[in-house]
């Protein structure tokens, strides 16, 4: 699924098992999302570091 069509979902139809398992998979996708940008974060200061005169 996109996230253009996560947020056009209708939510009523979903039950609340499904939405607890939604929301369990976007925290998860959230906690991977904050992961990748911390890595490229520390890898961008590294590369500053080297070429810095």
């Amino acid at each position: 699924m996109t996230l253009g069509y996560l947020a056009k979902q209708d939510l009523y139809s979903l039950s609340v098992d499904d939405l607890d398992e939604r929301i369990a998979a976007l925290k998860a996708e959230i906690v991977r999302c904050e992961a990748a940008k911390n890595e490229r974060g520390s890898s961008k200061s590294e590369a500053e570091k080297l070429f810095k005169f």
